[in-house]
């Protein structure tokens, strides 16, 4: 029996990268520093004995808007996520069509696989986020439908792309998802968000559908969320229509485990598999292996162990200039996560 066990993909940047990013000067030797960055992280990640691991995001300004970066149509008036801390992130507003992504996820890919001695990830953007920087006046000229079918194109070429360049598995980041019950307790978001993104997912074959993930989780950046006070089971149930082989769940930060445990259990198709989460990334304590270890135990009363992997809950810095959990801190909670899921092999088998 296997376990299988993986990354979500940020790692804190080093703290040259960060200066350099933030530097007018700094920026002339900005593709050297990434190279340097991705290389130091996948040896460190390649240490940690995760089987499958990432490039941390090194070279991305945030997990959801590289696609945008250098974009020229865009303004910075669009939604607010707000942070249970008092702080928030806004994203931008596209003012002109047609819509087409600036950067694609396999240039992350390609970077990392020159390094890296065992398989990488991939993590991509979701349609439904990206659907949000359509302003809600509309743009003259390029309607709302015009837009979301070029979207729905870009984000299969997205995927589709890191596929080809043979990403050990591609991850869809679909943290709105929770927070659209937060904005709109109807539920009328989420099915859209839902339908939208099963539009993309759709276009590929089942044993493509395979190698295809979401993850989702209440937000984690200063180690705060945008959406932990809404009910998890009230979201899981339409989170599992989503039409892709793999669920990476945030759970180690839940209060109540066994509650969102037995809504997984209930609505878990035979041919999904769940990475549960082990992890807590907001939190600086380092989990110790058994710890792990009994999270995995816990979860396999619930759900079948031929379904069930191990993950953390979400990227350690998903934005660029979030420092709030150190390198070393990451790295160590991964080799916890690692150790932890062989320990609960080791009983389960």
């Amino acid at each position: 029996m296997k376990i299988p066990t993986e990354p979500i993909g940020s790692i804190p940047r080093t703290k040259e990268l960060i200066e350099a990013i933030s530097s007018p000067s700094g920026k002339i030797h900005l593709e050297d520093l990434y190279d340097k960055a991705v290389r130091e992280t996948v040896d460190l990640f390649e240490k940690t004995g995760s089987p499958v691991i990432s490039d941390g995001e090194q070279s991305k300004a945030s997990f959801v808007t590289y696609p945008l970066h250098g974009l020229t149509n865009l303004t910075d008036k669009g939604m607010r996520i707000d942070f249970a801390d008092g702080h928030f992130r806004q994203l931008p507003l596209l003012k002109s069509g047609p819509f087409r992504y600036q950067n694609y996820a396999e240039q992350y890919l390609r970077r990392a696989q020159k390094f890296a001695r065992l398989p990488v990830k991939q993590a991509v953007i979701s349609a439904s986020a990206l659907s949000l920087i359509y302003p809600p006046d509309g743009i003259k000229g390029y309607s709302q439908e015009e837009f979301l079918k070029d979207l729905i194109n870009e984000c299969e070429k997205d995927i589709r792309q890191c596929l080809r360049q043979n990403a050990a598995r591609v991850q869809m980041d679909f943290t709105e998802g929770r927070l659209s019950l937060k904005l709109d307790p109807s539920g009328s978001v989420l099915r859209h968000f839902i339908d939208l993104n099963n539009q993309v997912f759709d276009r590929f074959t089942k044993e493509e559908q395979k190698k295809i993930g979401v993850h989702v989780c209440p937000g984690a950046d200063h180690d705060a969320t945008h959406s932990a006070d809404i009910d998890y089971t009230d979201f899981l149930p339409q989170l599992f229509e989503l039409h892709a082989g793999n669920f990476y769940l945030q759970l180690a930060s839940e209060p109540d485990r066994k509650k969102v445990l037995k809504t997984i259990q209930k609505y878990l198709k035979p041919d999904q598999f769940v990475f549960i989460g082990v992890i807590d990334v907001n939190n600086a304590r380092i989990e110790t292996p058994e710890e792990v270890r009994d999270r995995v135990l816990e979860a396999a009363k619930f759900i079948p162990v031929n379904q069930l992997g191990t993950t953390d809950d979400c990227g350690f810095s998903p934005f660029c200039d979030d420092v709030s959990t150190t390198r070393e801190t990451a790295f160590a909670k991964i080799r916890s996560r690692v150790e932890g899921t062989l320990l609960a092999e080791k009983e389960l088998s």
